[in-house]
C-alpha cells in the first residue's frame, strides 16, 4: 500500500458483526465498503459450546475467510493498531494507513486471562478449559465427558463475557451424558456465577435452576474466581462474605473478556464504557465522533452481547449510516439479544430479552422460552446454514 486508501464505509472486524454489515450496506446500494480482518478463517462461534458439549467439531464451524466476504467488499487481510478519529483514519499493523467516510468498529472482543491469574496456566495444562477459544472447546469435551467422578466446578464470568448463558450449555451437555453414563451420582457439580441469574429472563432463569436441580448441580450466585492453580486444581473464590477456596477435578470456564487494546488509546471509549467503544446504546453512534458506529462484542450497548443482537444492530447502523448524510430520522435498538441454552442433549430454551429484562420472544406461539427438542434441532442444524446463506449476506431487517 503506497499511500492512504480512501473507503466510504469503513468495517473494522470480518466476524459475525463486521460481515454482516458489510453485505448489508452491499444490499442497500453503497458501492465501496471494505473490511478489515486479519484471519483467513471464518468461525460460526455459536457451535464452540456444541464442540464443548460432543455435539459438534471444529470442522462443522469453519470455513475460508474469503467465502464468507460478501461480494464488492474490498478485504484488508490486516490488523488495525491504532484509530485517529480526528483524521479519519485506520491505521494497519502492515504499516498502511486506510481512510474513511463512516467507521464502523465491530472488532470482537478478547478473552481476558489476565482477570483470573493461574486459569491460562490451569487452561494450557489440561485441568481446566473453555469453549470461547477455538483452540480449547474440544479439549472442554475431553474434560468433561473422561470425568466419572470427583468435583466439576463451571464458573460463569458476567464481565463483558459474549452471551454468558450460553457458557450454560457444555454444563448441561455433560450432565446430560453423566447421566445417561450412570455416573452423574458420583459426580458434585458446581456451578459458579458472578450475577445474581442464570439468564436475564425471569421465565428462563426458572427453567435453567429447574433442570439444574434436577441434576443435583450446585448454584452458587454473586461468586467470583480469583485465582486458579492448575496444578493443585483449587480455585480462590471472591464471595459475598469474603473469599474462599474450592477444590475441583474439572473446570470449565466462561472467562472475563476485555476489548481490544488498541481501542482504549483511539479516544473513542469513555470512562463508563471499561475499555470498550463508547456507543450511544440507542443509534450505536459514538457521541463525540457522528462519523464513528459500533456494534458487537467490542461495543458498550448496555444489553447483553450475542450473536443473535447482531440481527437488530446490523439493520439499525446501516440505516443510521445513511440517515446521519440525508438529516432523516435515525433508526432504535433496543437492546435486545437472545441466550439459546441446552437444558439437556435433546432440549434447548430460548431467552429473548430487552435491555430492560423484559420479554421480547420473535414468535408468541409456542413459547420459546420453555426447553424444546424442536429448539435444539433449529440452534444445532439449521441455524448455522441461515448464518452462511442468509445472515453473512446481509438479509436482515
Amino acid at each position: 500500500m503506497t499511500g492512504p486508501h480512501h473507503h466510504d464505509v469503513l468495517v473494522i472486524g470480518g466476524g459475525n458483526a463486521g460481515i454482516s454489515l458489510a453485505a448489508k450496506l452491499r444490499r442497500d446500494g453503497c458501492r465501496d465498503v471494505a473490511v478489515v480482518e486479519p484471519k483467513d478463517v471464518h468461525e460460526y462461534r455459536p457451535l464452540l459450546s456444541y464442540v464443548a458439549g460432543g455435539m459438534a467439531t471444529l470442522d462443522d464451524l469453519r470455513r475460508p475467510q474469503a467465502d464468507a466476504m460478501p461480494p464488492g467488499v474490498r478485504w484488508y487481510q490486516d490488523a488495525v493498531t491504532a484509530i485517529d478519529p480526528a483524521r479519519s483514519a485506520v491505521r494497519l499493523a502492515s504499516g498502511g494507513e486506510l481512510t474513511y467516510t463512516d467507521l464502523a468498529v465491530c472488532p470482537g472482543s478478547q478473552v481476558d486471562w489476565d482477570a483470573i491469574p493461574g486459569a491460562l496456566d490451569a487452561v494450557r495444562a489440561g485441568s481446566a478449559s473453555t469453549s470461547y477459544l477455538p483452540e480449547h472447546a474440544p479439549a472442554a469435551w475431553e474434560l468433561l465427558s473422561s470425568l466419572t467422578s470427583g468435583t466439576a466446578v463451571f464458573a460463569i464470568s458476567d464481565r463483558h463475557v459474549p452471551c454468558a448463558p450460553v457458557g450454560l450449555k457444555p454444563l448441561f451437555l455433560a450432565a446430560d451424558n453423566w447421566r445417561r453414563a450412570g455416573v452423574l451420582d458420583e459426580i458434585r457439580v458446581e456451578l459458579l456465577l458472578e450475577g445474581d441469574r442464570l439468564v436475564d429472563l425471569p421465565k428462563s432463569d426458572r427453567e435453567l435452576r429447574a433442570a439444574a436441580a434436577e441434576y443435583g448441580v450446585h448454584v452458587r450466585t454473586s461468586i467470583a474466581v480469583e485465582h486458579v492453580d492448575g496444578t493443585a486444581r483449587r480455585l480462590r473464590l471472591r464471595t459475598p462474605g469474603g473469599t474462599d477456596d474450592l477444590a475441583y477435578d474439572a473446570l470449565f470456564l466462561a472467562p472475563p473478556h476485555r476489548a481490544p487494546q488498541w481501542l482504549a488509546s483511539s479516544g473513542l471509549t469513555s470512562s463508563s464504557s471499561d475499555g470498550f467503544l463508547a456507543v450511544d446504546p440507542r443509534t450505536l453512534q459514538h457521541p463525540d465522533h457522528p462519523t464513528v458506529w459500533g456494534l458487537g462484542d467490542a461495543a458498550e450497548v448496555d444489553a447483553l452481547p450475542s450473536g443473535g443482537a447482531l440481527r437488530k444492530q446490523v439493520p439499525v447502523v446501516a440505516h443510521n449510516i445513511a440517515a446521519r448524510r440525508t438529516g432523516t430520522t435515525m433508526r432504535h435498538y433496543d437492546g435486545y439479544s437472545v441466550a439459546p441454552v441446552t437444558t439437556s442433549r435433546s432440549r434447548l430454551l430460548l431467552a429473548e430479552f430487552d435491555r430492560r429484562g423484559r420479554p421480547e420472544p420473535t414468535v408468541r406461539v409456542p413459547d420459546l422460552a420453555r426447553p424444546r427438542r424442536s429448539l435444539l434441532l433449529f440452534d444445532r442444524y439449521l441455524e448455522p446454514p441461515i448464518y452462511w446463506r442468509r445472515l453473512l449476506r446481509g438479509k436482515v431487517s
